[in-house]
């Protein structure tokens, strides 16, 4: 969108809200649908929140990934990518502030979940090796090796959260605050093709307000002196994400916890492939080792592989309530991803 580089900077602003409202507004039909979705075929929550739910309203993020790497910003792509995840299992402490019965990962405790948080341990985890390792290119299309570890990483991790749904091998001790996964006795009488198209049709407006949202960052970048690895992070990263905010809080409100929890853990599983689209749409070699991309990528991906420890600790322990009715991690995720972002300001 090069015309859009010849604005001034109040109307990029501008611009980039209007995308902005744009992804959040349909972030709320997205929430409802998908969680019609999960009654009317009858796959439950947990995976909905996986396939249908995080895919779709990881589209914004993904797009805007793409879009930086294919404008020459890696460090933007990264960090957009990174950040999203980030501020999206910050969004699971909101979630918890606002579900008052008691701690949210204590009532939605689902194997699927713990699964999904540690299989994006270790893809964060191959990113980082990746970031900090030499430089390797494959064969002529000059992508890291990483790049397709991430996607295999993914598609077997796919199989076992299915599997340990279809056939758990443990089950989560179910207390009086647990919040089963119970399908709605009226949705059978949905129309499925006309839920599916619906459904489609809100997440391509999303993916191309993420389009809008990558370019218009990058020029705020360029204009204010910020630089794109915090850009990336605090704009892109937050706004690309805030379809997650929008589905957990309302999956929240209708009552549907197992599917607000995987939407954001099954968000971040997915977003971390963003990486591995945006190195094959960069041009110009190993998206890992581009000019740009050091130790400010290191550190916020560090800060997004504790806030991931975090909350898995949280989905393990199940403490019923914390400080204010929330639980440790809600405080701990707050505490440290504010504290984190004030250090990562500091490499401007």
């Amino acid at each position: 969108m090069p015309e859009l580089a010849s604005l001034s900077l109040p109307w990029i602003i501008v611009i980039f809200l209007v995308a902005a409202g744009a992804i959040a507004r349909a972030g709320t039909g997205l929430a409802r649908m998908a969680d019609q979705l999960a009654d009317r075929t009858g796959m439950g929550e947990a995976l909905t929140g996986t396939i249908f739910l995080a895919i779709s309203t990881s589209l914004p993020g993904l797009v805007a990934s793409i879009t930086a790497a294919l404008e020459g910003r890696p460090a933007l792509a990264i960090s957009n990518a990174i950040g999203g995840i980030a501020v999206q299992t910050v969004f699971l402490a909101l979630a918890d502030i606002s579900y008052r019965k008691a701690n949210l990962e204590h009532a939605a405790a689902s194997i699927e979940n713990m699964i999904q948080a540690v299989l994006l341990i270790i893809m964060l985890t191959l990113v980082l090796a990746g970031l900090t390792g030499p430089e390797l290119t494959l064969g002529a299309v000059a992508v890291h090796p990483v790049t397709p570890l991430l996607l295999i990483t993914a598609s077997a991790g796919l199989v076992m959260v299915q599997r340990s749904g279809a056939q758990p091998m443990w089950r989560p001790r179910h207390t009086r605050e647990t919040v089963p996964d119970v399908p709605d006795a009226g949705a059978k009488r949905l129309h499925l093709g006309t839920l599916i198209a619906a459904f489609a049709g809100t997440a391509l407006v999303v993916a191309l307000a993420g389009a809008v949202v990558a370019t218009t960052t990058g020029i705020i970048a360029d204009q204010t002196g910020l630089s794109e690895t915090l850009a990336g992070a605090l704009l892109s990263g937050l706004v690309t994400s805030l379809p997650e905010l929008v589905t957990t809080l309302a999956a929240v409100r209708r009552g549907a916890l197992t599917l607000a929890v995987s939407d954001i853990v099954g968000g971040n599983f997915f977003d971390v492939l963003f990486i591995f689209a945006a190195d094959i749409a960069f041009i110009h070699g190993s998206l890992y080792h581009a000019d740009g991309v050091g130790m400010r990528e290191v550190f916020l991906l560090a800060l997004t592989l504790l806030l991931s420890a975090v909350l898995l600790l949280g989905l393990l322990y199940r403490q019923r309530r914390g400080p204010a009715n929330i639980g440790f991690e809600s405080v701990l995720m707050l505490a440290i991803y504010v504290l984190g972002y004030l250090a990562l300001s500091q490499y401007m």
